[in-house]
C-alpha cells in the first residue's frame, strides 16, 4: 500500500469508528427500549452538564442519526486527511466548546442531543482555514464546502421546531475560532 492510500486509509478510520459508536448506543436505546435523553445538555442546570460530553452521542431516532452520519464521517475524513496533525485538537476543541457554550446559553426548556453541533464545528473550520490560511488546498477545501455544505448553515438561524439551532450556532462559532486559533499550525 502506497502512503498516499495509507493516508486516505488512515484518514477514515476515527470518522468510521465514532460513527459506529453513535450507531451502537442508538441501536442499545432501540433494542432495549431505553432512552438516554436526559445525557443530553440541559441549559444552566447542574443535571445537564454531564451533557456537554454525552450530548453528541445521543440522537432521537434513526433519521437524525442517519442525517448526521453522513457529513460527520466527511467532515471527520477531511479534517484527518487535510489537517492531521491537528485534528484531535481541532475535535476536542469544537465538541467542548460546542458544549459548554450550549449549556451556558441555550434554551433551558428542552435538553440538547446529538452531532450536530460537531458537524457544524468541523464544516466551519475546514470553511474558515480557507480564509485564515489561504493557501491553495483551503481554500480549494472551504469551496467545495461551501458548494456542498453551505446550505445548512441556514441551521444556525431559530426556524425549525425541536432542533437545537443553538447547537449548531455555537458549532459554528467554535470552528471558526478553531480554524483562527489553528490557522499557524500545519
Amino acid at each position: 500500500m502506497s502512503t498516499t492510500q495509507r493516508n486516505i486509509s488512515d484518514s477514515f478510520y476515527y470518522p468510521v469508528f465514532f460513527t459506529g459508536v453513535l450507531w451502537i448506543i442508538h441501536l442499545i436505546q432501540s433494542v432495549f427500549n431505553l432512552s438516554f435523553i436526559r445525557l443530553g445538555i440541559l441549559p444552566r442546570n447542574k443535571d445537564g452538564l454531564i451533557g456537554i460530553f454525552t450530548a453528541p452521542l445521543i440522537h432521537k431516532n434513526f433519521f437524525h442519526l442517519l442525517s448526521n452520519s453522513i457529513p460527520l464521517l466527511i467532515s471527520g475524513f477531511l479534517i484527518f486527511l487535510f489537517y492531521r496533525k491537528q485534528a484531535w485538537a481541532v475535535i476536542a476543541f469544537v465538541y467542548i466548546m460546542t458544549g459548554v457554550c450550549v449549556w451556558l446559553f441555550a434554551n433551558s426548556d428542552a435538553y440538547h442531543i446529538g452531532a450536530s453541533g460537531l458537524i457544524y464545528g468541523l464544516l466551519s473550520y475546514l470553511f474558515f482555514n480557507g480564509i485564515f490560511r489561504r493557501d491553495f488546498k483551503s481554500v480549494i477545501i472551504a469551496v467545495i464546502i461551501l458548494i456542498f455544505y453551505g446550505g445548512i448553515f441556514w441551521g444556525i438561524f431559530p426556524n425549525q421546531p425541536g432542533i437545537s439551532w443553538q447547537s449548531h450556532l455555537f458549532g459554528t462559532l467554535a470552528g471558526a475560532l478553531a480554524s483562527y486559533n489553528f490557522k499557524k499550525k500545519h
